[in-house]
């Protein structure tokens, strides 16, 4: 099946919302092994989606069509969808009742162009909604043999509700493949995608070769760079089995880079290394001013390993807070002071900190993108100096998974 997605909203060709939707849909069918081909942004204009949608079901065997599915005068897929089937639009009664039941399940009064949510084109099948209003559709296309438009609503948690659901069991369906696809994801840091790609050359052309596993790299900022393996089998245990060879080559191969697999983060495994030695872990941030405690505490269950952090943003609070004897704060010097006032004031075993500079101007004579970080704990005291990509907020986030990536090294060897 070859699949390409209709991206629908004028807020997305000014660069209001960032198209996120499009970039996930395409990971999603790759990893069940369905091929993309075009994804395109239109405006809510009636005739030129109708317009964009006939030009992409010449070449594609389904389009999915994200966005213009709500209530306003301005969602429009619905009769663009009609359009091009040649059907007229009907009030699905179900749907409607859906819709005025949720509205008085929450004590609302319900606005008549709701339902404009229920109008379905004649001949197509509806994906309820389970977390929204707006149904999505399925609509197979008269004259086009056995090709189909998909549609469903803009907002994301709804988006991948109903591909997960409904869509992409269909495509596979459709395509009569019974083949079993399976992926898997190792999270590595340390390494850029290029670099990631030349260690790799030669176990990429051995992939080629034997056809499957597949490999794929997705730079994904603070979560790592991904290096997903996608296998096709008969059965899934057919499929694990060349997961697991590949994955214990790409180890070989990669070493420490490698630090997690599927959903970990760093993060995660940081406090997973700390949980099984017992330890605490109490920070000190500058230049990241608590992006750090907001990614552990983010993580479930952190609290029985990180105490806390002190965002010790000024000068004089570095000084006063956590012990930093005067002179420049972007310091190896400094790093380490604050890495051991951390730990002396939260009580924990390990402290860890962040100084450096993000931007836009240098500072203490250091260039934009420099990163110190400390590291004092049982049987570590370091300081290590790094130069960060990126403009200011990359920086800073690149600078949580490097602290945390140094930590889980010295952990993980401890």
């Amino acid at each position: 099946m070859n699949v390409s997605i209709l991206a629908v909203g004028t807020e997305l060709l000014l660069g209001q919302i960032i198209d996120s939707n499009s970039a996930w849909m395409g990971e999603e069918l790759a990893t069940h092994g369905i091929d993309s081909l075009v994804q395109v942004k239109v405006g809510d204009n009636v005739g030129r989606i109708e317009a964009q949608l006939r030009r992409l079901l010449d070449d594609a065997d389904a389009v999915i069509i994200c966005g213009g599915l709500g209530p306003t005068h301005d969602d429009l897929t619905r009769e663009a969808i009609a359009a091009v089937m040649d059907a007229p639009l009907v009030l699905d009664e179900d749907i409607a009742q859906v819709i005025r039941d949720m509205f008085e399940s929450r004590g609302r009064r319900m606005p008549e162009n709701n339902l404009r949510q229920a109008m379905v084109p004649t001949g197509a099948s509806v994906i309820p909604q389970t977390r929204g209003t707006a149904p999505g559709l399925i609509c197979p296309i008269d004259g086009i043999d056995g090709k189909v438009v998909y549609a469903v609503p803009g907002v994301p948690h709804e988006m991948r509700d109903m591909m997960q659901r409904a869509i992409v069991p269909d495509l596979v369906r459709r395509s009569g493949s019974t083949d079993t696809i399976v992926s898997r994801v190792l999270r590595t840091w340390g390494e850029s995608e290029s670099g990631l790609n030349e260690r790799l050359d030669h176990v990429i052309a051995e992939l080629e070769s034997a056809g499957t596993p597949t490999l794929a790299f997705l730079a994904s900022g603070w979560e790592g760079l991904k290096v997903r393996l996608t296998a096709k089998a008969s059965t899934t245990e057919e499929c694990a089995v060349q997961l697991d060879a590949w994955e214990a080559r790409l180890r070989h191969e990669l070493g420490d880079l490698v630090f997690g697999v599927g959903d970990d983060t760093m993060e995660s495994v940081v406090l997973e290394l700390c949980r099984r030695r017992g330890l605490s872990l109490g920070l000190a941030e500058s230049v990241t001013g608590g992006l750090v405690g907001a990614r552990l505490t983010g993580v479930p269950g952190a609290s029985d390993v990180f105490r806390g952090s002190v965002v010790s943003y000024a000068t004089d609070l570095k000084q006063t807070l956590l012990g930093v004897s005067p002179g420049p704060v972007v310091s190896g010097s400094a790093a380490r002071q604050m890495a051991v006032g951390a730990r002396e004031r939260l009580g924990s075993d390990i402290g860890l900190s962040l100084t450096g500079v993000a931007g836009p101007a240098e500072q203490d004579g250091q260039p934009v993108g420099t990163l110190f970080v400390g590291l004092v704990g049982p049987g570590f005291d370091d300081v290590r100096e790094v130069r960060l990509p990126g403009q200011r907020e990359q920086m800073r986030q690149f600078a949580v998974i490097t602290a945390l990536g140094m930590l889980r090294q010295l952990l993980a060897a401890a």
